[in-house]
């Protein structure tokens, strides 16, 4: 039998050591985390994608009732982006989320086993890496791709 050790490299950064465009994506997910509709978890989650074509689009998180059929951040941000931007790739993802009591998370969340199959649907798309932010608090950890988060991704039938 043999072993495989699978391993992901995040760089664990502050705020001020992001990029402009990083940081703008960072403040553009934080924000979004104000559009959750979290009623039943009162869990709110931003997303922001940067496209190819210059456009940042955001989504957050959806609850209903009816679980499942709310939608994550994630996927909200990019269902939508390819929807009104069917040729612009993604560039980069940026995730941030509130907790219970309202406030910014200390640590950095990472998405569910859903969004990151999804996203990373959206990374082969673009045929490159899609760098990813999860945002917290006291840190902002950096990923160099969708991939990264999912190495035993299903990729093809």
């Amino acid at each position: 039998m043999k072993k495989l050790t699978l391993t992901t490299d995040c760089e664990l950064l502050d705020y001020d050591e992001l990029s402009a465009p990083e940081r703008e994506l960072v403040d553009r997910a934080s924000e979004a985390t104000f559009r959750s509709y979290a009623p039943y978890s009162h869990f709110s989650v931003g997303a922001a994608i940067r496209l190819s074509n210059g456009s940042i689009v955001c989504g957050a998180n959806q609850e209903n009732v009816a679980f499942p059929s709310g939608t994550c951040a994630e996927r909200s941000a990019a269902f939508y982006a390819h929807a009104e931007h069917p040729d612009a790739d993604f560039v980069a993802i940026a995730i941030a989320a509130r907790g219970t009591d309202g406030k910014p998370l200390a640590e950095p969340i990472s998405p569910c086993g859903a969004c990151r199959q999804s996203l990373l649907q959206y990374e082969l798309l673009a045929g490159r890496e899609v760098p990813v932010l999860l945002v917290g608090r006291d840190h902002i950890c950096r990923l160099p791709s969708v991939r990264s988060l999912l190495p035993l991704a299903f990729t093809s039938l």
